[in-house]
């Protein structure tokens, strides 16, 4: 009987290993060998900040052609430059892409209305009535999008406000999906203009509740090029696509700080106090 099983499993097992043998065969797919190359000199974040579904789709689509070396924001340019010697092809150029926050409702600026003492994060207390701020769309402070920073570039300051590091940003995207506020944009480095307030109240009573908040006052939409600038739902919206004719004049007359011009690489509004690496 002993013998009998050892055949069976035997053949069972022959019959199975040559049709694996057969399927292999059959299905094989010829993958370039410089893929994998170029996977290994890339710095295997798969944070996606690309556009791509991590390094490797990222390899294949530059061995490919399709993609630009230089369109990973995490590597610097000597791995941009070293793949495409490799590859002999151009490293191309990218424009940087940073996180930028839209509020800059600290503790110091803005109320609070109500003392939240449940889970110690942004998602738990925004599902409590909206969190205990006053302003029902600033910051609340808990860190969120701080400990989702897969690259350490977020800070928080002593008056609990988020501050990007720019030089650290490699814009993934992870701070956007973190915040339940939705206060975080991915934007161009080189673009200079940010409303750094998302109430929707309009006018003079958003002042109650924040003092750097936007009041809808028109005053950024008068002195910015036509159609850079509008007011929208109480708060002024900068339209990115006219971001090439931004001058600094669009916020000299704010009234409240809310609109800011960031020169360079540069941090949005920051106060003196600020915890951070990069301040």
């Amino acid at each position: 009987m002993t013998l009998h099983a050892i055949l069976i499993l035997g053949g069972v097992g022959l019959v199975f290993g040559v049709f694996i043998a057969i399927a292999n065969k059959r299905l094989w797919v010829w993958e370039d060998p410089r893929i994998d190359i170029v996977a290994q000199m890339l710095p295997n974040a798969n944070c996606g900040a690309c556009g791509h579904p991590g390094c490797r789709a990222f390899a294949e689509g530059t061995v490919e052609g399709r993609i630009s070396p230089s369109e990973c924001t995490v590597a610097n340019d000597s791995v941009h430059n070293a793949i495409a010697d490799f590859l002999g092809v151009d490293a191309g150029s990218a424009a940087r892409r940073v996180a930028r926050v839209m509020c800059a409702g600290g503790s110091d600026v803005a109320f609070t209305q109500a003392e939240y003492r449940g889970l110690g994060t942004c998602s738990g207390a925004a599902a409590v009535a909206g969190g205990g701020k006053g302003c029902a769309w600033g910051c609340l402070g808990l860190a969120d999008c701080e400990r989702s920073c897969t690259f350490d570039a977020i800070r928080m300051t002593v008056t609990g406000l988020p501050v990007v590091d720019v030089a650290k940003c490699t814009a993934c995207g992870d701070c956007v999906d973190a915040c339940p506020k939705g206060l975080f944009t991915i934007l161009p480095l080189d673009a200079h203009l940010l409303v750094q307030c998302r109430n929707l109240i309009g006018g003079d009573d958003a002042l109650d509740q924040c003092r750097v908040a936007c009041t809808a006052c028109g005053k950024c939409v008068q002195d910015a090029e036509s159609g850079l600038i509008s007011v929208e739902s109480g708060v002024a919206v900068v339209d990115y696509e006219r971001i090439a004719l931004a001058e600094p004049r669009a916020v000299e007359r704010c009234p409240t700080g809310a609109i800011v011009w960031l020169s360079g690489a540069q941090f949005a509004r920051v106060p003196a106090n600020v915890v951070s690496e990069a301040a």
